[in-house]
């Protein structure tokens, strides 16, 4: 078996894996990207593309029903499931299709196939075609990560289904069970309420998006019952059995036991990292108790010329702090000065209302002992959210009391996922109230908020009350 030569591997082509590569050809390293399924990654291909596109076209959807006030009659609203999933699968295709011509474009290469590393230097590739040898001076580890199961509710992508086979049902469900009120499942159960489905979700903590601050959590809950979401907190999955066109879970509550009818349960309790079956351990790479591949701030393992980015080397798994991670090792390995030293790494999530969070959140801040000032703005004071026919929520601005430095910063409403990014560019530049405040925001936008936020954290709002 004859090896073939090049300067990088890369194994995974999802959102790090893809960035790596092109990266690697823009500072003139040939790279190789070693991927067993689609180009793209669980991201494009059955997790933040396809969900946000499913998650719009019903979003639309419901939309339809409350043109009425404002003049607009429509009727005879339905939609149609099967087109909606050829969009959907449309929309992968395009930016799939992408991701591969940017590679080859920049002079990588996609190989489709298994990798195994025999040793720093020499990776082995199991092809359609047969073994290969591939020789290199770096690998970079992309792997990703997969969803995890629970006991007793193993996943049989029928019954018992993870967020990936939730995006591709051939029928929408009448019912749906959700375990785990995070933003996945939760996500996925609003999509799936405003087509029509009867939604129970349950949570083993006592608040939905768990870890977020509670305001933004109890906002998310508001809408959740609203839109007739059954959420059961508190609460764990005892049982499964199978019943006449569906099956019957089990449900351990503070107020005994329940029983939810439902054609599928959506498992989405977290997600474990892919680092195992690559041969890392035996080349001495070090993996920590949880799965997740040690690095350093260039992303470097404990093995020279082994790397690992993306959701394999630590939380948060996120496809754009893999973007940064790709970049930074792509950099460091042609020779460049890198580092990974963000200050704060964006959060959203795409439920209804949006949630969005960057930098210390005011739960993180208590535990820190940090004093400081919140500055909070409603959306209904924003003159482009009451023309937009949408002010629920609000924008908050965490700052330091005595430097007045940003800190963090959260939105929940619409277009809360678009509005957080000046935030997290004010904590990067560590800026503060004053910046953005003084900043002149274009009106009427939404992004008015953050400065009346940042205003309102010093008392110098002028759309809101001062507090």
């Amino acid at each position: 078996m004859s090896a073939t030569k090049t300067d990088v591997v890369v194994i995974g082509a999802g959102p790090g894996g893809y960035v790596a590569a092109i990266r690697l050809g823009q500072l003139g390293k040939k790279a190789m990207v070693i991927e067993r399924d689609k180009p793209g990654g669980v991201c494009l291909n059955v997790g933040c593309i396809p969900s946000k596109a499913l998650i719009t076209a019903a979003k639309h959807y419901e939309k339809i029903a409350a043109l009425g006030d404002m003049g607009i009659a429509v009727t005879g609203r339905s939609f149609d499931w099967t087109k909606m999933q050829s969009w959907k699968d449309g929309v992968v295709g395009k930016l799939t299709g992408g991701v591969a011509q940017l590679v080859k474009a920049n002079g990588g290469q996609i190989v489709k196939g298994e990798a195994f590393v025999r040793r720093a230097g020499l990776v082995e590739v199991n092809t359609p075609e047969g073994k290969q040898e591939i020789e290199t001076s770096h690998v970079v580890v992309a792997t990703g990560s997969r969803p995890i199961d629970l006991p007793g509710l193993p996943f049989d992508g029928q019954r018992v289904i993870d967020s990936s086979r939730a995006l591709s049902l051939a029928e929408v469900p009448r019912r749906l069970a959700v375990i785990g009120g995070g933003y996945i499942g939760l996500e996925l159960g609003f999509m799936y309420r405003k087509l029509g489905t009867e939604v129970t979700v349950v949570e083993m903590l006592d608040q939905v998006l768990p870890g977020f601050d509670d305001d933004l959590a109890k906002a998310v809950a508001r809408s959740l019952k609203k839109k007739g979401i059954e959420t059961l907190l508190a609460s764990k999955a005892t049982g499964l059995e199978k019943i006449d066109g569906g099956v019957r879970l089990t449900v351990q509550t503070p107020d005994g036991a329940r029983s939810v009818e439902c054609d599928h349960v959506l498992v989405t309790v977290g997600r474990r990292p892919n680092s195992g079956g690559l041969g890392l351990e035996g080349c001495g790479v070090a993996i920590d108790a949880k799965g997740f591949v040690t690095v350093d701030e260039q992303r470097r393992t404990n093995v020279p010329g082994v790397w690992a980015i993306g959701d394999v080397a630590g939380q948060p798994m996120l496809a754009h702090k893999a973007y940064r991670e790709a970049e930074v090792a792509a950099e460091c390995i042609a020779g460049h000065s890198a580092a990974f030293d963000v200050r704060a790494i964006p959060a959203v999530c795409f439920t209804d209302p949006e949630v969005a969070v960057v930098g210390l959140s005011e739960r993180e801040a208590a535990q820190q002992g940090r004093k400081v000032k919140v500055g909070k703005v409603p959306f209904g004071a924003v003159s482009r959210a009451v023309t937009n026919h949408d002010v629920e929520g609000y924008v908050k601005v965490l700052i330091d009391e005595s430097t007045r430095e940003i800190l963090g910063a959260a939105a929940v409403g619409h277009e809360a996922s678009e509005l957080i990014a000046e935030a997290g560019l004010a904590i990067e530049m560590a800026g503060f109230a004053e910046d953005v405040a003084l900043t002149i925001h274009a009106h009427p936008t939404l992004a008015e908020a953050i400065k009346e936020a940042a205003a309102a954290a010093i008392g110098e709002a002028i759309h809101v009350l001062n507090r």
